[in-house]
C-alpha cells in the first residue's frame, strides 16, 4: 500500500515539472506567445544585357557546280569520233566529239565553187579595166562588170560562213574549261540539236541549292554568310541568288549560294545548312527564363530595396538563350532570375549575394565568441 501510494506521487511529481515547463515561458513572458519571423525567400537578379540575338534554321542543300554548261550539238548526224570521257578535265576549245553531219562536203563545194566564179570575175574586171582607160569600153558597161565582181564577193563570202557554220558544227568542242560531269553518247549514235551531248562544270569553287519558305526568306540576302556541314567538316558560304517567285514543284522559294572551298564537295551530294533567319543587333536582353505569361501577355519582376516589381513589358526576338525586351523595364533594372511560388508584385525578397554577406558576418561573430562561452562554462 505504501509502495502505491510513492508511485502515485512520483508520477504526479513528473506531470507537474512537465506542466510547469509550459507554462512557466508564458509566465516570464507576460503570458505571451513569442512568434518567429519567417525568413524571406533568396533569389538571384542579373541587369538587362546588350546583345545581338540570332535565330537559325537548319536545312537541307545540294551541291552543284559553280558554273555548269548542257552541251548540244548545232546538226544533226552521226557520231565518228568521240575526244573524251565522264571524268576528264578539259580546256575550253577541247574537241569532245565529231558529226558526219552530210553538209560539211556539200556546202564545201559550193564555197570552192564560189570562189572560183568570184576570181573569174575580178579577172574580167581587170582585162575590163585596161580597155576602159583605153576608151574601148563604154562606162556602163564596165560598171556593170564592177557590179558583177561584187555580187560573186559576196557570194563566196556567205558561201564561206555555211561551211565554216557546217564544219564547226560537225566538231563539237568544249565551250568552258572544267569536269566532264557525264558524257551520254557513243561512237555512231545518232544526234540533233536537241541531243545533250555531255554536261561539264567550270573551274572553281561550288554552289549551293536550296529551298525555304517565307517566313524564313524575308530575313535572306544576297550576301549573307551561312555555314554549310557535310560529314563534320563546316565550310562557308556565301547566298548570291534569293528568287521573289515560288518554286512551282517545292511551293518554296529557291536560293542560290557560293561556296569557294567547296572543290572537296561532291556535285550532287545533300549537304546540311544553316541560315540566319532572324536577327536582332543590339538590343536590351533578359534570360528567356526570366520572362513570365499571364493571360498571354508578359512581365517581369525587378528587384528594389528588398522588394519585387510586377513589370508589364513588350517582348520582341527570342531564342533558346535570350529574349529581346522592348519596352517595360530600363537597362539600370535589376532582373529577377530565379523561380520561387513566393513571387508577386510588392513581395519581400533577399538577394543571394546580401543573403551571403549575412551569412558571412554571423559566422564571424559565433566564431569570435566562441572561446569566451568556453572559458565561463569551464569556470562554473
Amino acid at each position: 500500500m505504501t509502495k502505491k501510494k510513492v508511485f502515485i506521487i512520483a508520477g504526479t511529481v513528473v506531470v507537474v515539472a512537465v506542466l510547469a515547463g509550459l507554462v512557466l515561458p508564458k509566465i516570464l513572458s507576460g503570458g505571451k506567445e513569442e512568434l518567429v519571423a519567417e525568413a524571406p525567400p533568396v533569389v538571384t537578379a542579373e541587369k538587362p544585357q546588350t546583345r545581338t540575338i540570332e535565330i537559325s534554321n537548319e536545312l537541307i542543300g545540294t551541291i552543284e557546280p559553280d558554273s555548269i554548261v548542257h552541251v548540244t550539238p548545232l546538226g544533226s548526224g552521226e557520231v565518228t569520233n568521240i575526244g573524251v570521257k565522264t571524268g576528264d578535265t578539259v580546256t575550253a576549245g577541247q574537241l569532245l566529239c565529231v558529226i558526219d553531219t552530210k553538209q560539211v562536203e556539200s556546202t564545201r563545194i559550193s564555197m570552192e565553187t564560189s570562189r572560183i566564179t568570184y576570181e573569174d570575175a575580178k579577172r574580167n574586171l581587170d582585162r575590163y579595166t585596161v580597155l576602159h582607160a583605153a576608151g574601148d569600153v563604154a562606162d556602163a558597161d564596165y560598171q556593170s562588170t564592177v557590179d558583177k565582181v561584187e555580187t560573186a564577193r559576196l557570194q563566196y563570202e556567205n558561201a564561206k560562213i555555211l561551211y565554216n557554220n557546217q564544219l564547226e558544227g560537225s566538231q563539237v568542242t568544249a565551250p568552258i574549261s572544267g569536269k566532264v560531269e557525264s558524257f551520254d553518247i557513243s561512237l555512231h549514235d545518232m544526234i540533233s540539236p536537241q541531243t545533250t551531248i555531255c554536261v561539264i562544270s567550270g573551274d572553281g569553287g561550288k554552289s549551293l541549292t536550296f529551298y525555304v519558305s517565307e517566313r524564313i526568306i524575308s530575313g535572306l540576302k544576297a550576301g549573307d554568310a551561312i555555314r554549310v556541314e557535310k560529314n563534320g567538316t563546316d565550310h562557308e558560304a556565301t547566298i548570291t541568288e534569293v528568287s521573289t517567285m515560288v518554286d512551282s514543284g517545292s511551293g518554296l522559294f529557291k536560293v542560290k549560294a557560293s561556296i569557294p572551298a567547296g572543290d572537296t564537295l561532291a556535285t550532287g551530294t545533300s549537304v546540311k545548312l544553316y541560315v540566319t533567319a532572324q536577327k536582332a543587333e543590339n538590343v536590351l536582353t533578359v534570360p528567356v527564363d526570366s520572362v513570365y505569361y499571364e493571360s498571354g501577355d508578359p512581365f517581369i519582376y525587378t528587384y528594389s530595396n528588398g522588394t519585387l516589381k510586377k513589370n508589364a513589358v513588350t517582348i520582341g526576338l527570342t531564342n533558346n538563350e535570350f529574349a529581346e525586351v522592348q519596352s517595360g523595364i530600363s537597362a539600370d533594372d535589376q532582373v529577377i532570375t530565379t523561380w520561387t511560388s513566393e513571387l508577386y508584385d510588392g513581395s519581400k525578397v533577399t538577394l543571394a549575394e546580401e543573403n551571403k554577406q549575412e551569412t558571412t558576418t554571423e559566422t564571424e561573430t559565433t566564431e569570435g565568441n566562441g572561446p569566451e562561452v568556453e572559458t565561463s562554462a569551464s569556470a562554473q
